[in-house]
């Protein structure tokens, strides 16, 4: 999917330091946030990091205890979520099932009175933004999860909102039809250009569509950037292990210059790496992490500049793609590889030697 960012667009929602507490416990502790006109931004995280709650917040259907929160440059301090610039798709979608598709979508309109002739206008091209033209009559209970779900986002849309907010939309969907929905709300973000917040806990549908991600944990943000920079530059551990395979390598400093690191580790020897602008140093110690995907089986006489060898102790059959466990020699767990089998990796037996290649710059050195 193309990478799309709106760099140079103006601010649309500004989070300044919000908590919400429920007692002693603190649901969003602290958190900043600003997210771009005409930006596809994720919340990612695991249940109860808060990621629902700062939604529920930017919408109006719960308030902070602390912190601001604004919408193009107005702040939502005692504005009801129905005067709001904001619409927001439920992850039940919330179909009404004794309305049609058309009445379903035109529910909202209703309060602004626009006249029989606009209204029906709204609604045609709402329909068509989701690509249900001509489904209009079709009642409720006759639609799939899809076509429900379309109906849920022209409900939204026809409202014309300036932020459109998705709470797991997607998630009720089997896997084909989940992918094919990211595809096509990606492309729908980008036909409206209207700011999309989406929350998710699936790390792969985040990097899919986002422009960029908040990853959250506790209630706190761990980290914000591009699909890109979070996957291969994570800030720590904790981030690292969430999105995706990560392996772990401990390691401890030799040198600190500048914007690099030499670290000396059992598995891989004494490499130099990128220092992340947001490493923490703690002593010596260090962890340093590889993607599976970028650690390559070096076949027969084949050599690289940078290479570690091992043992394959276990093998996992993905299709298009083979996992390899691999014991190295000094390191106190096994790497996790991933291989696509057109070079037969499929083939390799449980027990067989092997030597991986990799490149120092995929070693990321991160915070505990």
């Amino acid at each position: 999917m193309p990478e799309h960012t709106p760099a140079d667009h103006r601010t649309m929602i500004e989070i300044s330091r919000v908590t919400r507490s429920y007692g002693a416990f603190k649901a969003l502790d602290d958190a900043s946030l600003t997210i771009r006109e005409g930006e596809f931004f994720s919340l990612l995280g695991p249940s109860g990091c808060g990621k629902t709650t700062l939604l529920r917040m930017i919408a109006g259907f719960d308030n902070p205890t602390s912190g601001t929160i604004a919408v193009d440059g107005q702040p939502m301090d005692g504005i009801p979520a129905n005067r709001r610039p904001t619409n927001m798709v439920f992850q039940s979608y919330a179909i009404f099932p004794h309305l049609n598709v058309e009445q379903n979508v035109a529910y909202g309109l209703k309060r602004l009175r626009l006249g029989a002739a606009e209204e029906k206008r709204r609604v045609e091209e709402a329909l068509a933004q989701v690509s249900l033209t001509g489904l209009g009559k079709r009642g409720a209970t006759e639609l799939s999860g899809g076509q429900r779900q379309r109906v849920a986002l022209a409900r939204a849309l026809v409202m014309r909102p300036k932020v459109l907010l998705l709470d797991e939309p997607l998630s009720a969907l089997d896997k084909k039809l989940r992918e094919q929905m990211q595809v096509e709300l990606r492309r729908l973000q980008q036909a409206v250009g209207i700011t999309f917040i989406l929350v998710t806990h699936d790390q792969y549908e985040a990097l899919a569509m986002s422009d960029r991600i908040a990853v959250m944990f506790g209630g706190r943000i761990a980290q914000v950037a591009s699909p890109k920079e979070i996957y291969q530059r994570p800030v720590n551990r904790q981030v690292a292990d969430f999105l995706g395979g990560m392996n772990f390598v401990k390691a401890e400093i030799v040198e600190e210059n500048g914007a690099s690191l030499v670290v000396d580790t059992l598995g891989f020897g004494r490499v130099r790496t990128d220092k992340p602008a947001a490493f923490v140093r703690n002593g010596k110690a260090a962890t340093l992490g590889i993607r599976p995907e970028r650690l390559r089986v070096l076949w027969d006489d084949a050599k690289a500049k940078f290479e570690v060898a091992g043992r394959v102790v276990e093998r996992h059959y993905f299709g298009e793609i083979t996992h390899l466990i691999v014991e190295i020699p000094g390191l106190e767990n096994p790497l996790s590889v991933t291989e696509t089998n057109d070079f037969g990796a499929d083939d390799i037996p449980v027990g067989a030697p092997i030597r991986l290649a990799y490149d120092p710059d995929a070693l990321v050195a991160m915070a505990d």
